[in-house]
């Protein structure tokens, strides 16, 4: 796989990921809708960062991996190549019916600061984005290309869709908060997501780089 196949294959593959709904657009459409632009806005800065930095922490961990012990790697592989599976499985026979849209946020007060502090630390509390990112990166690396770098920009472009996203999401929060309380739309987004992570699930195990 070329430099220029990855990174178009991990944009598709990002692109979709990042539109299914998850505690990220939760709070971002709740932000939105009770307390305003601004404060959505600052919600999804918070969110970004910690997409960078766990972006960064897998980065600069599996490129020494990489660096440091084959089987290290193949270990790393197939525990990722096995998540992606089972949790692509999952979302395919056990679709969710609704989208609780009222669950991303409660709180009503806080400075700027404090927004983007809610949106940071639901982000990296979240243990999913970060055993994501480890078995999802990996599989975009074309041989030969150093690990850190190239997986910081695969992050900052998972960051870029987010953003696109969050401001559709902010732009038009009623309509999508609408379509997101359908049934057919959750089971939808949630069965094409899985069939996703089982293909890549399936192509991590196979890659014998």
């Amino acid at each position: 796989m070329t430099v220029a196949q990855a990174l178009a294959a991990f944009t598709v593959a990002a692109a979709l990921l990042t539109v299914t709904p998850g505690l990220d657009t939760a709070l971002i459409l709740r932000t939105a809708a009770v307390e305003g632009a601004k404060r959505s806005i600052l919600a999804a800065v918070g969110i970004m960062a910690g997409c960078f930095v766990w972006g960064g922490l897998v980065a600069f961990g599996l490129g020494a991996v990489l660096h440091a012990s084959a089987l290290a790697f193949t270990v790393l592989k197939w525990t990722g190549a096995a998540y992606l599976v089972w949790l692509g499985v999952n979302l395919i026979l056990k679709p969710r019916d609704r989208f609780d849209v009222a669950a991303g946020d409660s709180a009503r007060a806080g400075s700027d600061t404090a927004w983007m502090r809610r949106g940071f630390l639901s982000n990296m509390l979240n243990p999913k984005i970060g055993v994501f990112y480890v078995s999802f990166l990996p599989q975009f690396l074309p041989a030969g290309v150093p690990a850190a770098p190239f997986m910081l920009g695969l992050t900052a472009i998972h960051v870029l869709l987010s953003v696109l996203w969050f401001a559709l999401l902010i732009a038009a929060t009623r309509p999508i908060a609408k379509a997101l309380r359908r049934a057919a739309v959750v089971r939808g987004l949630d069965r094409l997501t899985g069939g996703v992570f089982v293909a890549f699930g399936l192509r991590l195990a196979l890659d014998r780089r």
